[in-house]
């Protein structure tokens, strides 16, 4: 069930980033109370996958999991650029992720 709730909270994470970006530095109503739901969401859920997980293991999965999704959603939605150097920092965040799941 941990890794279950660790999924769900890196889906949280993910909307708290870029519903970050919509706010307008908090200027605007609905985004930013959707970010603000989010970013509970996110700590809510990730609590719960930390019963089962590792601090060090659940929380680092949490945010490179949701750095590579923030950045990608960011490229489609806010029209971001994606660059060789970004590809290959997500490529390297993608096997710790995927190190630390085995290792866990």
């Amino acid at each position: 069930m941990s890794w279950f709730y660790l999924a769900i909270a890196v889906v949280f994470e993910i909307a708290f980033a870029l519903g970050t970006n919509a706010t307008k530095g908090f200027t605007r109503l609905w985004p930013s109370v959707f970010t603000l739901l989010a970013a509970a969401g996110g700590i809510f859920t990730l609590s719960l996958a930390l019963k089962g997980l590792d601090v060090g293991v659940g929380y680092t999965i949490w945010t490179g999991i949701g750095s590579i999704g923030t950045v990608l959603l960011g490229a489609l939605i806010y029209k971001e650029k994606l660059t060789g150097g970004k590809i290959v920092s997500f490529l390297a965040i993608i096997g710790g992720v995927i190190l630390l799941r085995v290792a866990a």
